[in-house]
């Protein structure tokens, strides 16, 4: 396994599992990280294990580690699982999240406090944990939506549970910045993910191809070099930004 420049550190992937998350936990251990993946359920588990087993193989250091990031005292237990296995957190990369598609009309409060449990309250407080315990020149990403940047019906509930990302993401920047850490959003577009297909019809799907500058989805692997460059020591002075990613598919 190639031992670049992250060689050292300790990253933490929420959501890890499948799709992004895994793709980034994947990536930051080829370049020499130690990396803890998350997973959320019982039914996430299988592929958080095969994710650390394909890095251990690799030569590199990963174990799967399960919370509900909704309750804040599991949050608090994940950062603690990861200090005990590696002994220190340097890059916290935060891609959970759910998708409610419906006409604001048609939300139910189930249906809201649900995304808000993960999109927005486990955001919070997963970056308050972080925040607390990266070590000086730490590296923080979220994962947001170019739909903040979009006008578009049946996505309220979801976008607005991003939202607050930025908000969050300003503030945790300034507050911590004089340690040497970033704190950024990755705003990505329609990507061509299990995440994506199983909220969209076909028609939509053919839609917001079409509003891409190729007539294509994103792919993960359109992701990863961002990321990289995100958490990597040379970026010291991308902070505070929600840097969107999706094809032209929207712009601010």
């Amino acid at each position: 396994m190639s031992q670049a420049n992250l060689a050292g550190q300790v990253a933490l992937i929420i959501g890890a599992s499948r799709n992004m998350g895994r793709a980034f936990a994947a990536a930051l251990a080829a370049d020499g990280a130690a990396v803890a993946i998350h997973y959320h359920s019982a039914g996430s588990r299988a592929g958080a294990e095969e994710a650390a087993a394909a890095i251990l193989a690799a030569g590199g250091q990963a174990f799967a580690v399960q919370a509900d990031v909704t309750k804040v005292a599991e949050v608090r237990r994940l950062f603690d699982a990861v200090e005990e296995r590696f002994g220190h957190l340097d890059i916290l990369i935060n891609t959970a999240g759910m998708m409610v598609k419906k006409a604001i009309t048609e939300v139910s409060e189930e249906e809201f406090d649900a995304i808000f449990a993960l999109n927005t309250k486990a955001a919070f407080f997963a970056l308050q944990e972080a925040g607390r315990r990266i070590r000086d020149n730490g590296r923080i990403v979220s994962v947001g939506t170019s739909l903040l940047a979009a006008t578009t019906g049946h996505y309220g509930a979801y976008a607005g549970s991003k939202a607050p990302l930025e908000d969050f993401t300003r503030a945790l920047a300034k507050e911590i910045g004089h340690r040497g850490v970033t704190v950024n959003v990755v705003a990505p577009g329609p990507m061509d993910t299990e995440f994506f297909y199983a909220a969209e019809t076909p028609e939509a799907v053919a839609y917001l191809k079409r509003a891409s500058i190729n007539g294509e989805l994103g792919q993960v692997a359109d992701l990863v070099p961002l990321v990289k460059h995100l958490v990597s020591p040379e970026n010291r002075w991308t902070t505070a930004q929600t840097l969107f990613i999706n094809g032209g598919f929207v712009s601010r």
